[in-house]
């Protein structure tokens, strides 16, 4: 393919800030823009580091030093042979491959904080970028190798040397030397210097991207989750006054108010069974505040990203109108991994969640007499028998997966690197988790479908019922026992695509 393969219909400006569904469609060939006014800022800030350069008393952190540590050191004389410099120490990269939407949503978090103008980087960097983005070019970038300050260094080196012909990329899902990848989507190698090389490295452009991702995917489970209580209510013949607005209002926290409110709207209609215990149990009668408490915590990791997503994230940044070059910290992934930490422990507990729904749901002594598993013929049939042993093991990850990064502080680089935020781990991390509480959320839709065709009543609720229709079409019933890995995959699917 090259660069006019068929484009998604709605192309990215970089002269915005970018949002998750910018950064969603990304993972396939979209057109990206760099406007006249992108193009301005962009020249006026290389124009005004050539003007420094010429000046011999004005160092430059990486365009006339060492790197790092090294900063105490002449850089080599040649800007050309600055670019080496400053990339080759860095391709000591680990581990398997990154996941192509988030190495091709970095480099568009990359392209548009080098598209505002300071990072002094030239104007063929930030158009090579939004031409990648037309084809189906991805590099090939190790996970590990990132502490998540001073950018995300050995990554982003990783995917600068495949945008310069080096290393390996891939190119219509196929792995192959960087410069085949590139001849092969009609790219020509990206032309660096010094300050080029380090500015495409210098920010925390992985960090922000996989924090992103991993907040749009959590935030889809949410919703799904709120959805599939509501279900689970209705199927069960729950009373719905748990959710009463004067007990909401009197819990006083905002996400508990908020969820309860679109909770009652999926609810409307209900009728109670009248059968049911006083009190639910905490899976059902609590989940509101459980809900809720996550909403405020996603609203806080969604300030974030947003102001990730808007930031320069680069060192040193160039400042025309005060003739100034500033040297500072702005590479620094701290912010992000706080919030991936705490996007880690919401997933947890919303998959601790859905776990424990499904459990009640399978078991007959809660579920209001449906059988042992929601099999159709217990013994000769087991039903969600085996999903729900899956779930129990999905739950296990979440939890060992849950121990805060961003706290993990480790010196490297000669102390010159004393304090780390491991906000690459913490992204990364909650991005993998992200898909698993999917799964869990697939998991339950499954056995709520299952639910309705071993015998619990029709939903009364107008929008529970729209809800099992829809998933009666993806999930046929569990009669007889069959593989369900799929079903749960498509249920999770059906789940989030309305995000």
């Amino acid at each position: 393919m090259t660069a006019a393969e068929s484009l998604t219909s709605t192309s990215i400006s970089l002269d915005a800030p970018l949002t998750a569904a910018d950064l969603r469609r990304a993972a396939t060939p979209v057109a990206v823009l760099a406007g006249d006014g992108v193009r301005a800022r962009v020249e006026r800030g290389r124009d005004f580091l050539r003007d420094v350069l010429s000046e011999e008393e004005r160092p430059v952190y990486g365009a006339t030093t060492g790197f790092g540590a090294l900063v105490g050191f002449p850089g080599r004389q040649e800007q050309a042979d600055q670019c080496d410099n400053t990339l080759a120490h860095l391709g000591a990269g680990q581990g398997p491959d990154l996941d192509h939407a988030v190495c091709r949503a970095a480099l568009l978090v990359r392209a548009r904080s080098l598209a505002q103008g300071v990072s002094g980087v030239s104007a063929h960097v930030v158009d090579g970028l939004a031409a990648m983005f037309a084809t189906t070019f991805v590099p090939a970038v190790p996970r590990y190798g990132s502490v998540g300050a001073s950018g995300d260094l050995i990554p982003l080196a990783y995917a600068a040397q495949a945008l310069r012909g080096r290393g390996e990329a891939y190119a219509g899902g196929r792995r192959k030397p960087a410069a085949e990848a590139l001849r092969e989507c009609g790219l020509t190698p990206l032309t660096l210097d010094g300050r080029d090389a380090l500015a495409l490295v210098n920010g925390t452009s992985l960090t922000t991207a996989a924090t992103a991702l991993a907040l749009d995917s959590v935030r889809a489970s949410h919703r799904a989750l709120q959805a599939l209580t509501c279900l689970l209510a209705d199927l069960l013949g729950c009373d719905p006054g748990f959710l009463d607005p004067r007990l909401m209002d009197a819990y006083g926290h905002r996400g508990a108010i908020d969820v309860a409110a679109g909770m009652r709207a999926t609810l409307a209609g209900i009728t109670p069974s009248g059968t049911r215990a006083l009190q639910e149990p905490y899976s059902i009668r609590c989940s509101p505040q459980l809900l809720g408490a996550a909403e405020d915590a996603l609203r806080y990791a969604d300030g974030v990203v947003a102001a990730d997503l808007s930031s320069v994230s680069d060192n040193p940044l160039f400042f025309p109108d005060d003739d100034l070059v500033v040297h500072g910290g702005n590479f620094f992934g701290q912010p992000a991994a706080f919030a991936s930490d705490v996007l880690a422990m919401v997933t947890a507990q919303l998959g601790n969640l859905a776990e424990r729904q499904l459990d009640l749901l399978v078991d007959p002594a809660r579920n209001g007499g449906l059988p042992p598993m929601l099999a159709a013929g217990p013994g000769r049939q087991h039903g969600m028998q085996g999903v729900q042993l899956a779930t129990t093991a999905l739950v296990a990850e979440l939890r060992h997966a849950a121990l805060p990064a961003g706290t993990q502080s480790l010196p490297t680089n000669l102390h010159n690197q004393d304090v780390v935020p491991f906000g690459t781990q913490a992204a990364l991390r909650a991005y993998d988790m992200a898909a698993l509480l999917a799964l869990l959320c697939g998991s339950l839709a499954v056995g709520l479908r299952q639910a309705a065709h071993v015998g619990a009543r029709r939903p009364t609720s107008p929008s529970c019922a729209a809800l099992l229709g829809a998933l009666s079409e993806a999930v046929p019933p569990i009669d007889p026992d069959r593989p369900l890995d799929a079903d749960v995959r498509r249920a999770a699917a059906l789940l989030v695509s309305s995000r």
